[in-house]
């Protein structure tokens, strides 16, 4: 099996094993405010959608910044999120604290071993080195879990509606995600995909900073996707940027629920780039194929 058909099979698994996930008792307000999730790429975006469902009682912090300044997490519970258990300055950042917790797939790993209590991931995979789908997915609902009362939707329309928006969207070799509050965790998954997936040039920022910043970069023919519901700001941004010669997608499930906009989003994240690796008849993901930069992430990782 190739790393495409494995990120495939993994994504395609999500709906089954979400109907067993098994969510974590929330902690109380006060224990929140005494909390820091941290982590490193998919598992950073898990814990900023922490922080936005504890409605900022819980707070979350790079690792480096951690060991940076160690007073940051003095007398915190510190909340790793980790899947594979091995990245170096989760276990350096662990190693400092006082009160500890992985939340990890490798629950025999090093920084397991390093931490006081250990929150294990169960979802099943393909066994095959590719680009994290089901692993994000289960981590960012337990995270959420330990600050929120969460109930999990019925997960198989929301896959066919992300399946269906992804499927129709078009983009080109430049696209910018926008996201805001509990999406601008996902709009940096997304960009995450496209990297590890594709290779492509993908940008995220908040959709209030992108007319500030990011859009005085912006090319004819590039794609803006935003990640939020259609409203006045959205529709006005949505319409000048089409006026401007630039692409916009705006993919969108109607629910009150926050934990179906995060599950919908976090599908269109994966689909899209897998959609037009296929259409590309691409075998395998770019970070794997690209093995020198492989080899310069996997020694400023492990």
């Amino acid at each position: 099996m190739n790393t495409i058909e494995a990120y495939e099979q993994d994504i395609k698994t999500q709906p089954l094993f979400l109907k067993k996930f098994k969510k974590q008792k929330s902690l109380s307000v006060p224990q929140q405010k005494n909390l820091i999730f941290t982590g490193s790429g998919d598992s950073l975006a898990s814990a900023m959608l922490a922080e936005c469902f504890s409605n900022y009682n819980a707070r979350f912090f790079d690792p480096l910044d951690l060991l940076k300044n160690k007073t940051i997490s003095r007398d915190k519970t510190v909340y790793f999120v980790s899947i594979s258990g091995k990245t170096i300055s989760n276990i350096k950042v662990a190693k400092t604290a006082k009160h500890t917790v992985a939340i990890t797939s490798n629950p025999t790993s090093k920084l397991a071993k390093t931490c006081n209590h250990t929150i294990a991931l169960t979802a099943p995979n393909s066994d095959v080195f590719t680009a994290g789908s089901i692993s994000f997915l289960e981590s960012a609902l337990t995270c959420i879990s330990l600050v929120s009362e969460i109930k999990i939707p019925n997960t198989s329309k929301i896959y066919q509606k992300a399946f269906d928006d992804a499927k129709k969207t078009k983009f080109t070799n430049r696209v910018f995600i926008l996201g805001n509050y509990l999406t601008y965790p996902l709009a940096m998954y997304c960009a995450a995909k496209f990297y590890e997936i594709l290779g492509y040039e993908a940008y995220f920022e908040r959709i209030e900073q992108f007319s500030h910043m990011e859009l005085f970069s912006a090319k004819t023919g590039d794609t803006v996707i935003i990640f939020e519901e259609k409203n006045p700001h959205n529709t006005q941004l949505a319409k000048s940027l089409r006026k401007s010669g630039l692409n916009v997608v705006n993919p969108y499930i109607s629910s009150k629920n926050r934990i179906s906009l995060v599950i919908f989003y976090t599908f269109f994240s994966q689909l899209l780039p897998l959609f037009e690796a296929k259409k590309r008849n691409q075998h395998d993901c770019h970070f794997v194929m690209a093995k020198k930069l492989r080899s310069t992430s996997d020694i400023m990782i492990y």
